[in-house]
This record gives C-alpha cells, structure tokens and sequence, in this order.
C-alpha cells in the first residue's frame, strides 16, 4: 500500500478541467465523503480504482480544514492468485523410526535434567553441611574461648584474693610482733622499775 499523491489522482496543470486543486476534490467534512470523489477522479482516468480498493485516515483537524491520507492497494494485494493469509506449512508425517529418535532425544533431555536437578540438589546440601559444620565449629570456638576467658578470669581473681589474704595475714604477723616486743619491753621496765 502506498499514499497517493497529486499524479496518481490525475491533477495535473496540463490536464484543462483538472485544475481545481487538492481542497476541490478533498472534502473537508468527513472522510467518507472522500471516496466517491476518488471514485470519480480514477475513473475519468480510466484506472481501476474503487473505494474498496482503498483507505482513508483523517490526519489532522484544523480550523481551516482537514487532512487526510489515502492509500491505495497494490496490485499484489488484489490479485486473486495471491492467497489471503497463508496457512502454516503442515507437519509432515513422521515415520516410526524418526518418531523413535524423537522418543529417544526427550527421555535422554529429561535424564539429562534430572541429573543436573539432582546434582544440584547435592551441591545445595554439600554447602548446607559446610555452613553447619562451619556453625558449630565457630561455636565450638566461642565456647572454648569463653571457657578459657572465665578460667583465666577465676583465676585471677583467686591470686588476687590469695594475694590480699597473704598481705592480712603478713600485717597481723607484723602487728603481733609489735604487740609482743610491747610487752617485752613493758616487762623489762616493770622488772627494771621493781
């Protein structure tokens, strides 16, 4: 299909009576109207123009007038040796060996699949039993250090009541020294003294 233009509507300045003009033959109210005029001017050209061999789009709707667009069909589209729509090649007939091969081809793309299903089933568990073992094994390790940090904790603590009890221990000693050289020195002046 291609638009038309002045040369196929036959509007020429060497054409007397032809002269009119684009507005003259395209009407301004309706497209509808459009093609009887065309009808008219394809005939007086002896063409084999029809309104059923064309189409009319309304372009544009201005104030001072309308466009439109006529398509004319081609002479391929209206040959009836042309078919209409063309149907989809059939299918030929399969003989029994190719429908086998087929058979064949299909079950080994399932199995196929099937072993590519599975082995990525197991891949999928094979990380999950990683990130498991992975798991326990941080938390293994968070509990021994844990472990490790109260033992050492505990430990420091008892060396530090340990050392404490040690310096109590070393003051009374020392306080029970003082008091005994007291009283030995008050004995000695009470002895001295009487």
């Amino acid at each position: 299909m291609k638009p038309i233009n002045q040369e196929i509507l036959g509007i020429n300045q060497n054409h007397p009576g032809q002269d009119r003009g684009i507005n003259t033959l395209f009407p301004r109210e309706d497209p509808s109207a459009l093609r009887p005029t065309l009808s008219w001017v394809s005939q007086s050209q002896n063409s084999c123009f029809f309104p059923q061999d064309m189409e009319v789009k309304q372009l544009d709707k201005r104030a001072s007038g309308q466009s439109f667009e006529v398509i004319l069909k081609s002479p391929s589209d209206l040959s009836p040796e042309s078919p209409i729509l063309s149907s989809p090649p059939k299918k030929k007939d399969l003989s029994l060996e190719e429908l086998q091969r087929r058979l064949e081809a299909a079950e080994e793309r399932r199995k196929t699949q099937e072993a590519q299903v599975l082995k990525q089933l197991a891949e999928k568990r094979e990380h999950e039993r990683e990130v498991l073992h992975k798991a326990l094994e941080e938390n293994n390790n968070f509990s021994r250090l844990a472990e490790e940090k109260l033992n050492y904790k505990m430990e420091l603590s008892r060396e530090i009541r340990e050392a404490h009890l040690a310096a109590l221990r070393e003051r009374l000693r020392e306080k029970e020294l003082h008091a005994a050289e007291v009283r030995r020195n008050k004995e000695q002046r009470e002895e001295i003294s009487g």
